[in-house]
């Protein structure tokens, strides 16, 4: 099959858009290790239901997944602990708050309010822990078969360095353990949460991981299906509401794609039934999403039609 030379267009177009722009944001610092990473970086890649692979810029960069990895989390929780017991756990609601916060946690409930905070995270990630013998091996061969690539690993030095700046985590941790709502020891649930954060992917597998969100779990090279569709629909649907941060409903706004951004620099986007998406681009905004991929998803899904609400998402 010929490949599409308007996908080919709109990605160069998409970097010489998104590249001027990148001066406005920074690095994340809070992990230390992240501070390593270089601003200039961009990387772009959409994989489409034919087999096509369109990339762009620094597309074989691995960086650290970071929050992304909150959706294979709640991938894997659902399919070890089914929806009750998850969602007993953790809301479904955006917070309009910022990814690291606890205030709600203290002053309206005890529940986080979704699985795509950082405290959301950490009530999901418990649930993985009892239903698996090995969860963090659980979780990497899930990684590994949603972005179809075996060779991806654990980066010792980010996990390192979270697990040493992760106090914040841990407050909130031992805070859910006092409510009674962990099914695990603080210390155990946020050493997991961290080993998940803590994966190296690029841009090229988390498109593929987007297509198979795109495709309702289903993996069109292989038609095998990786997911079940009604877990997808719950994670697309939580990525679009509550998947960019406190700037989840501006994205919804101008990109109008399910998305999931990591303080790695990475955003993974999934256009239904059409393509998987993936930008990285270290430099952040202050509220932790990548400035290079925001502009750049902008740009691609008014060229590309691909905004959920712009009657072109189904063709």
């Amino acid at each position: 099959m010929s490949r599409d030379k308007h996908i080919e267009i709109a990605l160069q177009d998409a970097e010489r858009y998104a590249r001027p722009h990148m001066d406005q944001g920074k690095v994340a610092t809070y992990i230390p290790e992240l501070a390593k990473g270089d601003a200039t970086k961009l990387g772009i890649c959409i994989r489409t239901p034919d087999g096509e692979e369109y990339c762009q810029g620094d597309c074989q960069t691995e960086f650290s997944i970071q929050s992304i990895s909150k959706t294979i989390t709640l991938i894997l929780a659902l399919q070890t602990a089914g929806y009750d017991r998850v969602f007993s756990k953790v809301g479904m609601e955006p917070t309009g708050d910022a990814f690291n916060s606890m205030i709600r946690l203290e002053t309206l409930t005890t529940h986080p309010m979704n699985p795509m905070i950082n405290a959301g995270a950490i009530a999901t990630t418990s649930c993985c822990i009892k239903g698996c013998a090995d969860p963090f091996g659980a979780f990497l061969t899930l990684a590994r078969t949603l972005c179809g690539r075996e060779t991806i690993r654990l980066n010792k030095d980010v996990f390192t360095s979270e697990y040493q700046a992760g106090g914040r985590n841990r407050a909130m941790a031992y805070f859910m353990q006092s409510e009674n709502l962990l099914e695990w020891d603080a210390e155990d649930v946020v050493e997991l949460y961290f080993k998940m954060c803590s994966i190296n992917v690029n841009v090229r597998d988390l498109a593929h991981y987007g297509l198979v969100l795109a495709c309702n779990g289903k993996d069109p090279a292989t038609g095998k299906q990786l997911v079940d569709p009604w877990i997808c629909r719950i994670v697309k649907t939580l990525m679009m509401t509550c998947g960019m941060y406190d700037a989840s409903g501006e994205f919804a706004v101008k990109v109008g794609l399910p998305a999931k951004s990591g303080v790695g620099g990475g955003i993974l986007a999934a256009a239904e039934g059409r393509m998987g998406l993936a930008t990285f681009a270290p430099g952040l905004d202050k509220r932790g999403n990548s400035v290079g991929g925001w502009y750049a998803l902008e740009f691609l899904s008014q060229n590309l039609g691909l905004h959920c609400f712009s009657g072109r998402a189904a063709e």
